[in-house]
């Protein structure tokens, strides 16, 4: 039995119950969960081994790299710029970024960034990956290639190259690295244990991620062996020049260690975030109200940044999603707490989002990286705090 630390408020203990049953049955080794209603912390739990090599505890202050739920994050600080009126979200990325227009691109409002309509979602020639890490060449590489489809007529997750796309207009409107403005305008405020681009004095709190491998190859069963529904997606990742392959093999080696002091020091606004699951909760619960005297989007902004703004199948997952302004809606395989929620996953299982029908800011950061339909870790998690809430 894996000890659970931390507090829960009586009303939502059904949390706690779930979160142990993560560890005694779903496959977790290190995690932590965090929940904030109207603006107070009412879940905040940590249990487990934050590096299996040494069987260093997964400690109170144990910071955990969230993959794409980073992008949550990065949406959240253009929003404030925009909020702050030095940008316009329906104006061309041309007027902030003058290079983007090449090939066709003049026209692209930054809105389609944020939404994963702009059709970037892979390279023509890769970028070798110390000049992405690096951050500049990247984004001299996005500016001059072309859509992939006409931007705007279909959406597809820009899984990685959405990171530099919406990293540079944040750049070059605030004068600031994307990890800089975020460290300066959302993290210092609220105290939050939250970083894009690790300093090195942090790294010794950060959990050693394991990855899973899947039980079942898909791509190597025979077609009529495939479930039909999944069909579609596995052809799509057996075809190497496909959008599923292709979104992830923008560097040159493709494969990208996480797990590395160097990826972890670099600034990755889409998928290298490293927090704490009371910071990641903690910033959504900003986002909705006020959080210790600290509100980060006013209810307008909120409105704006929040409606839907793609949906259907998409061009890069093969599968239904549903897009605002930088954030996941819900869909049928992640609901969250209900229709008004907003958020972000992130590989593996990580997730974080808002409700502000009901005031519940939600987060959830593990070191096993599982993931798939078989990975039921945050939504029973999810599903506690909305029995809590009932």
């Amino acid at each position: 039995m894996t000890t659970i630390n931390g507090e829960v408020a009586a009303r939502f203990e059904p949390v706690r119950e779930a979160f142990a049953a993560n560890f005694d049955r779903h496959g977790d080794i290190g995690a932590a969960v965090c929940v904030y209603h109207h603006g107070q912390p009412v879940v905040d739990l940590w249990g487990g081994i934050a590096d299996p090599d040494t069987g260093r505890p997964w400690q109170r202050d144990t910071l955990q790299l969230v993959y794409s739920a980073t992008k949550g994050a990065t949406a959240t600080a253009a929003h404030l710029l925009a909020q702050r009126g030095v940008l316009e979200l329906d104006a061309p990325v041309a007027k902030y970024w003058p290079e983007f227009a090449a090939n066709g691109k003049a026209e692209i409002p930054v809105r389609w960034l944020l939404s994963h309509q702009a059709g970037l979602v892979a390279l023509d020639q890769p970028v070798p990956l110390a000049e992405a890490l690096a951050w500049q060449p990247m984004a001299d590489a996005l500016a001059a290639q072309r859509p992939l489809w006409t931007p705007g007529t279909a959406h597809g997750y820009h899984g990685r190259t959405w990171g530099w796309l919406v990293g540079e207009v944040i750049r070059r409107v605030s004068g600031r690295t994307p990890g800089r403005f975020f460290a300066d305008e959302i993290a210092t405020p609220l105290g939050l244990d939250f970083f894009i681009g690790l300093p090195a004095s942090e790294r010794d709190r950060v959990s050693q991620m394991v990855h899973q491998q899947p039980e079942v190859d898909l791509t190597a069963m025979p077609t009529e062996s495939i479930p039909e529904e999944l069909r579609e997606q596995v052809a799509a990742w057996r075809d190497p020049n496909s959008f599923s392959n292709r979104a992830y093999q923008v560097t040159e080696p493709a494969a990208i260690d996480f797990n590395s002091p160097e990826v972890q020091a670099a600034e990755l606004p889409a998928s290298n975030g490293i927090s704490t699951a009371r910071s990641l909760t903690r910033m959504y619960a900003a986002v909705i109200g006020e959080v210790d005297g600290v509100r980060l989007l006013t209810p307008e902004t909120l409105a704006s940044a929040t409606r839907e703004q793609a949906s259907g199948t998409d061009e890069v997952l093969v599968a239904p999603s549903r897009f605002s302004s930088g954030y996941m809606l819900p869909t049928e395989t992640n609901p969250m707490i209900g229709p008004n929620s907003f958020g972000h996953t992130g590989r593996g299982g990580s997730l974080g989002f808002a409700d502000p029908e009901h005031g519940i800011a939600f987060g959830y950061a593990m070191n096993h990286i599982i993931g798939g339909s078989d990975d039921t870790r945050a939504s029973s998690l999810v599903d506690a705090v909305r029995r809590s809430l009932a």
